[in-house]
């Protein structure tokens, strides 16, 4: 390794310049956390989320595509959850007879309902949000005493289009 010394300031060497040029700090914000607010929680799925616009995201985002956004997602909520909610009163009625394979289906529409959601997100993000800068994902966070499926809204690194290769 060359070290350098220019104007009597500290020693550097080329390495430690190269590194630091490849280098780029990238400074995202908290992601905002929305959790669910319905009357019953299913398998740490809330039936609906809320509609009112975090002020965090004031100018940053047009508070009707965030309202679409969740309108959309409590519609998914709505028709499949209440579909859930009879396959697990069934579950629990026959379960003695079955032993416990009655709640199996249960366990799998709520896969379902999961992977609807996250498509559903995805496309989203694809069509609108990744052009403003954020990206949409649910994933179960712990709360309390229990596991339960929040809506997180990132902010996407930005990239630097006048820094060089």
């Amino acid at each position: 390794m060359e070290t350098h010394v220019t104007d009597g300031a500290v020693p550097s060497t080329e390495s430690d310049e190269s590194s630091n040029q490849n280098e780029s700090i990238i400074i995202t914000s908290e992601p905002i956390i929305i959790r669910g607010n319905g009357n019953f929680t299913l398998f740490g799925l809330s039936n609906s989320y809320p509609i009112e616009f975090p002020s965090k995201l004031k100018s940053r985002l047009a508070p009707e595509e965030y309202t679409e956004t969740i309108f959309k997602i409590n519609k998914i909520l709505q028709k499949m959850l209440s579909h859930n909610f009879r396959w697990l009163i069934f579950g629990c009625i026959c379960c003695c007879c079955t032993a416990g394979c009655s709640l199996l289906p249960v366990v799998c529409l709520n896969k379902r309902v999961l992977q609807s959601i996250n498509k559903l997100l995805d496309w989203e993000n694809n069509r609108l949000y990744c052009r403003l800068g954020f990206s949409w994902k649910i994933e179960q966070q712990r709360f309390e005493h229990f596991n339960e499926y929040v809506l997180v809204l990132e902010e996407l690194p930005k990239v630097h289009v006048y820094k060089p290769d």
